[in-house]
């Protein structure tokens, strides 16, 4: 500032006019707030909003020296002696002033004969704003304080935080009496008005994954408010100096170093943004986890590790100042004709429920973990609420160092209440959910940034309890009450865990599915709730995937689906944990037309519950592609492949081989644009051929005639390709090859015609279902062992140009045994009576 006035000191000589000097002054205001990268990185916090109000400070100083030099000339009286007193308020006052945070200040005069002091603060006024500061200003006399307090409590609440910045200091100390008289003017109606404003800003600014560090959950405001209520009831000028009264040392240091924090991560916006930003969004946050020093670590990024400790500070902010803001008011809140009703409602000594919320005296003494679960087991299922005078109670509980059986059992009685979502909700803003049950730890404050959910994932996991309690849906709510207790403890179980495996480096579905596993058994769940509700967490989104983006009018569809969760039951609890994990997101995501679609998939996959054979087909088909899933050469693979190995139509190549040769296939598969074949000839011959162009499969086999088939498998794959595996039942000679390759060859050639002998079947050993499926038909053939037999069958085939989706041929003690599943899209059903009299002696 010296430089400064040494400047304005030349200008004044020179006679320059006001605006020469607010140009001067706004020139240094530039440059200094060029440097404030610099300072951050010296003092980011507390320190730094400090060194920022000084420097603030003294420019207006400058100022208002300037226009006494301007008026006073060389007669310049003492500050003190000129009725007029510069105040900080609001943020200003309390030293908390962020870089482009509006500069709140009240020019205080009061009556002198000797000073026309209206021209000074017009000036400074004037003079203020050209030179670049945002002022919030207002301008009282020392008679009219009162009176405006009166009329306007915005004008209470700012006073309650003013400073002194310059001027007459008697002035100032005539200020302050009357500021103790403001404070205790309607102290009641001020501390009932500002928690019914807190509470609504609260309601407009929840905890979401874009926090409001100033306005919303645990952000700065809600320190403003215990300050308010402190200064208003105990007249202190810090909350620290009721350390010892109302909290611990301890527990001050928690919540002071969460507040720093906070401050550190608001100036660090101002200064990225070059504005008034006061919402960590996703766009900053990059940038600002930089300015905060995190580095990326091994599957946790800097940014991840910034908004966890964003989270963490404002639960801590948000749970210090709610308790103890109650602990100051609670004074204006008490009601004495609530006496009787209260012990009308007591439950034990020093616990009550009124209205549904339980409360408790703040020096309640903490008890052991299973005491204290003991006692939540005993409260009436009504309780909807905890005060914070129960929070508080809460967080004090004595963890044990060793969870006992009979915690355990405790612990599974809790989560077996009706009303599961109030005791959930007050273990974890009491911070004792963690310490209850571990298997959540990596959750909490665990942010999402995949632009779907709004919560971070404790808070999501805890709202969709909530919903499960709370459906609105009027189909759901029927289903829900018919729940027996074990469905429903299976369904909030679920509801509870199906996020628990997020935040650690793979797939949160298959991680959450197996921590809840360890965790059910560790605290004795039965093995059924168990395999249940762990299907349930492994498949908590697919009814929505499968709703939303495939074709829920498919048989295939609706098979593959309901192989993955194998019951009605899971159907049913399924359909109920989408409802509520949709809802924790956003209420407004569950529209009409979401629970139209997710309606309908449950509807047309009640059916496939009847069909007991396929179901199994489909459920061992899952078991296997997880099995794949899983498998290296399937993780190592590229995207295009894994999604074409997973979209193999013939469900019996999922049965029949291993997932290692399933992926070698697909991968061969998938650069073929005609066809190819392998033979395989140790034990006995084997051939494997992949095609995508046609196949003359009766002219194959019937060339092949002199060796018996004992199996073979037929399997579509994926863009119109089929897979083949003949095997028959000895080796050929090495010189025998050629001949066999040239044989498969030839039999790409759809000209090629061969003569066969009709085998020996009758009609009752064949079996035909045009309604196996949607989209296949089944024929299913019995009969003796004969050669020619499927190179018969396939050329019949051939001649009605039918379609073999997918075969089973096997040949064992002299007996037959061939399954074919025919696409419906071409002329099987309905010419299956002359093509069943070709096949037979008809």
């Amino acid at each position: 500032m010296t430089q400064l006035n040494i400047k304005i000191e030349e200008l004044i000589e020179n006679k320059a006019d006001d605006f020469a000097i607010a140009k001067v002054i706004k020139s240094e205001i530039k440059t200094y707030l060029g440097s404030l990268d610099e300072i951050f990185t010296q003092s980011s916090g507390k320190d730094f909003f400090v060194k920022h109000t000084k420097k603030i400070d003294g420019f207006i100083k400058v100022i208002y020296k300037y226009l006494l030099r301007k008026h006073f000339g060389d007669y310049i009286p003492m500050s003190n002696s000129i009725p007029i007193t510069i105040v900080a308020l609001g943020s200003y006052g309390r030293e908390q002033l962020c870089v482009y945070s509006d500069i709140d200040i009240m020019l205080l005069f009061d009556d002198a004969t000797g000073y026309n002091t209206v021209p000074i603060i017009e000036e400074f006024m004037v003079l203020a704003w050209d030179s670049g500061l945002k002022l919030g200003s207002r301008v009282h006399h020392l008679n009219d304080i009162y009176e405006a307090v009166k009329t306007d409590i915005t004008i209470k609440t700012s006073i309650l935080e003013s400073r002194l910045i310059y001027g007459s200091k008697q002035l100032w100390h005539k200020f302050q009496f009357k500021l103790n008289s403001i404070r205790k003017f309607e102290q009641k109606e001020f501390v009932l008005e500002k928690l019914e404003e807190h509470k609504n800003r609260l309601l407009k600014h929840p905890l979401c994954m874009q926090p409001n560090i100033k306005d919303g959950y645990g952000g700065m405001r809600e320190s403003n408010m215990l300050f308010w209520m402190a200064n208003i009831t105990y007249g202190v000028s810090s909350t620290k100096f009721l350390t010892g009264v109302l909290f611990s040392e301890q527990e001050y240091k928690v919540y002071r170093s969460s507040l720093e924090y906070i401050f550190k991560v608001r100036n660090a916006l101002h200064i990225i943004a070059k504005k008034k930003l006061d919402i960590v969004t996703f766009d900053v946050l990059p940038q600002l986890s930089d300015w905060l020093g995190f580095k990326d670590k091994l599957r946790l990024v800097k940014e991840r590790q910034c908004m966890s400790k964003i989270l963490l500070s404002l639960h801590n902010i948000h749970q210090f100042t709610s308790v103890m803001t109650k602990k100051i008011t609670r004074q204006f809140l008490f009601d004495p004709t609530n006496i009787a009703t209260i012990r009308k409602n007591r439950i034990s000594k020093n616990l009550y429920c009124f209205e549904n919320k339980i409360y408790t005296t703040f020096s309640q003494k903490p008890k052991k973990l299973n005491r204290f679960l003991k006692e939540l087991i005993t409260f009436p299922s009504s309780v909807e609420s905890f005060d914070p005078s129960y929070l508080y109670y809460a967080s004090k509980t004595i963890i044990e160092t060793k969870t006992s059986d009979t915690t355990k059992n405790l612990i599974v009685d809790i989560l077996k209440k009706e009303h599961l979502y109030p005791i959930i909700k007050m273990l974890y803003n009491a911070g004792l959910l963690a310490e209850i049950i571990p298997t959540l730890k990596r959750i909490i404050n665990q942010p999402q940034f995949d632009g779907y959910h709004k919560h971070p994932v404790d808070i999501h996991s805890i709202k969709t309890i909530y919903h499960i309690e709370n459906i609105e849906d009027p189909f759901l709510v029927n289903m829900y009450d018919k729940l027996d207790k074990n469905q429903k403890f299976v369904l909030k179980l679920a509801a509870f865990f199906h996020d628990c495996g997020k935040g650690r480096g793979k797939d949160h579905h298959i991680v959450g599915q197996n921590l809840f596993k360890k965790f059910a058994k560790s605290v004795g769940i039965k093995e059924d709730e168990i395999n249940l509700a762990s299907t349930l967490i492994r498949y908590h989104n697919m009814m929505t995937k499968v709703a939303t983006t495939e074709d829920i009018y498919s048989q295939n569809t609706i098979l593959a689906f309901t192989g993955l969760i194998k019951t009605k039951e899971a159907l049913e609890l399924l359909f109920l944990l989408t409802y509520a994990d949709i809802n924790s997101v956003d209420r407004n995501l569950y529209k009409s037309s979401t629970a139209t679609l997710l309606k309908e998939l449950y509807l047309q996959s009640l059916p496939a519950f009847d069909n007991k054979e396929l179901l199994k087909i489909s459920s061992r088909r899952v078991a296997k592609e997880n099995t794949i899933k899983n498998h290296k050469l399937f993780l190592e693979a590229p995207r295009l492949l894994k999604k074409k190995i997973l979209s193999i139509e013939s469900n019996q190549m999922f049965i029949k081989y291993k997932a290692e040769d399933i992926i070698k296939i697909a991968a061969r598969a998938k650069d073929i644009d005609s066809w190819d074949f392998k033979i395989f000839n140790k034990n006995n011959l084997t051939i494997r051929i992949t095609r995508q162009v046609p196949l003359n499969l009766g002219y194959l086999l019937g060339k092949m005639q002199f060796l018996n088939i004992i199996s073979m498998g037929i399997y579509k794959l994926f863009d119109d390709k089929k897979f083949f595996e003949i095997s028959f039942d000895k080796k050929v000679d090495e010189v025998d090859i050629p001949y066999i390759e040239q044989i498969i060859t030839d039999s790409f050639d759809m000209t090629k015609k061969i003569k066969l002998k009709k085998p020996d079947i009758s009609r009752d050993e064949i079996i035909v279902n045009c309604d196996h499926t949607d989209e296949l038909a089944l024929m299913k053939i019995v009969t003796k062992d004969q050669k020619g037999l499927f190179s018969y069958i396939a050329k019949v085939f051939d001649d009605f140009d039918i379609e073999i989706n997918s075969a089973k041929i096997q040949s064992l003690k002299g007996k037959a045994n061939d399954l074919f599943l025919i696409s419906k899209n071409g002329t099987f059903c309905q010419n299956k009576d002359e093509i069943l009299d070709i096949l037979t002696n008809i």
